[in-house]
């Protein structure tokens, strides 16, 4: 298995909420998906970008496979995993460029860049857009220690992993899960920000 170069390593507590966030918005991209405002393929890329920034080599891997049954084309699915996007169709760029950021930003985004998706989309498509991010971060987040650890009995050990690590990420995501998921349903009742953003720089 090929270990990314971008590879990213999240704490504990960026696994927390990467979790508790990506409960929260699943239905999100369940409501998009259900009134047809994210095909297949549109997810798909939206994932794959999130993937790149990242650098999850076993998602990468599973979603590859995943739009190339979607209907994309090997062309773009290669390309995408290059971080090129000269077949991404023009109307997605806005949610592919907001994705990107998302994932570079450690889910802390830049609140213009979020209301620039909201008035491109509509709220109901920015949300399931979201929805997708946070789902692929919740992969990857998983992802990249078990393709490390996986990598380390294949005899291809990253140097900036550990074997404590990978174990404790692994096993400490099982445990959070139940927390996280009843956060996520208490911030559903009381109604509490969506999305936690930063301001502008300019």
């Amino acid at each position: 298995m090929m270990i990314e170069k971008n590879q990213r390593r999240f704490t504990f507590g960026e696994v927390y909420g990467i979790l508790r966030d990506g409960m929260r918005t699943a239905p999100r991209l369940s409501r998009a998906r259900s009134r047809h405002l994210i095909d297949k393929p549109f997810m798909e890329r939206i994932m794959m970008a999130v993937t790149e920034v990242n650098g999850c080599a076993v998602c990468s891997y599973a979603h590859a496979n995943m739009a190339l049954r979607a209907g994309m084309s090997e062309t773009e699915i290669r390309n995408m995993s290059d971080g090129r996007f000269d077949d991404t169709p023009d109307e997605q760029m806005t949610a592919i460029l907001f994705a990107q950021h998302y994932a570079d930003s450690r889910a802390l985004p830049d609140r213009d860049l979020w209301q620039k998706l909201i008035d491109r989309y509509g709220q109901t498509l920015a949300e399931g857009i979201l929805g997708a991010i946070r789902i692929i971060m919740m992969g990857n987040a998983i992802g990249i220690p078990w393709g490390s650890l996986i990598g380390r009995f294949r005899g291809k050990t990253d140097s900036r992993s550990s074997l404590p690590y990978e174990i404790g990420i692994l096993l400490g995501s099982v445990l959070l899960i139940p927390p996280a998921a009843i956060h996520a349903v208490v911030l559903t009742i009381i109604r509490g920000p969506l999305i936690c953003t930063k301001r502008s720089n300019h």
